[in-house]
């Protein structure tokens, strides 16, 4: 890749897609079908938690998305890394 270009992760590429983990599990997050195309979010927001970890994948902080997303709380994220830390341990 060439400087300044950009790596695009390609949604069915993604391995973090949302049906991989039983996120009916989690109570951090909720599936509302009218909402955000039906993504799993993060519990009242329209933040979907597939950009958890897109932006980690892409080098971010956990600090550095809470800062992105405000609406999202610290114990949803931990929830969620801590949800889909026990579905790689348990399958």
């Amino acid at each position: 890749m060439a400087p300044g270009e950009v790596d695009v992760v390609v949604e069915s590429e993604w391995p973090y897609a949302d049906s991989m983990l039983d996120w009916k599990r989690c109570s951090a997050v909720e599936r509302v079908p009218d909402r955000v195309s039906g993504a799993w979010v993060f519990n009242g927001t329209r933040v979907a938690v597939r950009a958890l970890f897109e932006n980690l994948e892409a080098g971010a902080t956990v600090d550095d998305f809470l800062q992105w997303f405000p609406g999202v709380t610290r114990d949803q994220v931990l929830a969620v890394l801590a949800h889909a830390e026990h579905s790689l341990t348990t399958a």
